[in-house]
């Protein structure tokens, strides 16, 4: 009696036994140990065994990777970077998905691992993933979840270095919230997606100031400052986090966002912006909505705002009640959220 151990894969170790030259019984089928074809049928065996953990794998990601794609909004983009005509293999088995992984192409398996980056338009960085071939497998999303932040790079062809490791910083931060998670890819890059468009409002708020400063020197001129609150059930949902910085940023709105629950949204900006940034909301899926009011600030202030105001952040986002009564104690219009029931005077 003799054994032939095949390998070790993951877990799993494939040993046969048999006195020679009988046959003997294996998972998966009958090997005859005739010596001139126990090659040509162990290598048969193998390739069927190889072929089932490479299509479940290959289909958890592919899983993940869709739940990316579709939690996108107008203007972010996922896509597959090359070697050579993998990510057209890669791109054409998400096209497909779900469909199996083995009859969704004619280009068969990619021969690397999925490789993806994901960037937004109109921001000059984008962030790459690179997730490991055997992602999918059972302990590797965990183990990935631990460490996320080795397989994210930071890429933009004009950013200086202390900026790009700033933001492998902030991936660094990121991946710590996702650790444990059931999808830690799309966890951490709708961190990041939110983080990026933060960065890009403070940015259009600095340009917008300025060119405020040129173009509208005489604020006789200037048009009247609105400005709005609503109120939900919860706000949790990093889709509609980054539409809020997105169209905060579009219209020029300042304010603030308490995430969890209850959900509060505070705006203020020009009249015809903050009608439509409220009009966005309200065109999005809700749970008890409701607009407090949308009204001229009563002081009818002009753009800019007062002077203590000019260095806010244009957007931003609290997790406490208590955090959104300091801001608006901050604003002088504490008195608007105390009064709805949000909070109280002495918080």
């Amino acid at each position: 009696m003799w054994k032939l151990s095949i390998g070790r894969l993951d877990d799993w170790t494939m040993v046969i036994g048999c006195d020679w030259p009988r046959t003997c019984s294996v998972a998966g089928g009958t090997i005859n140990f005739s010596r001139s074809r126990v090659h040509a049928q162990m290598t048969a065996l193998l390739s069927t065994f190889m072929s089932s953990l490479c299509a479940d794998n290959i289909t958890r990601q592919l899983e993940e990777l869709t739940l990316l794609k579709c939690s996108l909004l107008h203007g972010e983009e996922l896509s597959f970077i090359p070697p050579s005509n993998d990510s057209e293999r890669w791109q054409t088995l998400l096209d497909a998905y779900p469909g199996e992984p083995s009859h969704s192409s004619h280009l068969g398996y990619p021969e690397s691992a999925a490789k993806v980056q994901v960037k937004s338009s109109g921001i000059p960085l984008r962030f790459e993933v690179q997730i490991p071939s055997d992602y999918g497998a059972p302990g590797t999303v965990a183990a990935w979840s631990e460490e996320p932040a080795a397989m994210v790079a930071v890429r933009g062809d004009q950013i200086s270095r202390a900026d790009q490791e700033r933001w492998q910083r902030v991936v660094r931060e990121c991946a710590a919230e996702v650790v444990d998670s059931e999808y830690p890819v799309y966890e951490l890059m709708s961190s990041l997606l939110l983080r990026l468009h933060e960065a890009e409002t403070t940015l259009t708020s600095m340009t917008e100031q300025e060119d405020m400063s040129i173009s509208s020197p005489n604020p006789a001129h200037s048009e009247s400052i609105y400005h709005a609150l609503l109120t939900s059930h919860h706000l949790v949902s990093p889709s509609k986090r980054r539409n809020l910085q997105s169209w905060s940023s579009q219209l020029s709105i300042s304010g603030f966002a308490k995430v969890g629950y209850p959900g509060i949204i505070y705006c203020e900006g020009l009249q015809r912006n903050v009608e439509e940034f409220v009009a966005n909301i309200k065109a999005m899926q809700w749970l008890a909505l409701k607009v407090r009011f949308v009204e001229p600030l009563p002081s009818g202030g002009v753009v800019g705002g007062p002077a203590e105001d000019k260095d806010r952040k244009r957007w931003t986002e609290f997790e406490k009640v208590g955090e959104v009564v300091q801001e608006m104690k901050k604003l002088r219009r504490d008195n608007y959220v105390v009064e709805m029931g949000i909070g109280s005077a002495g918080t």
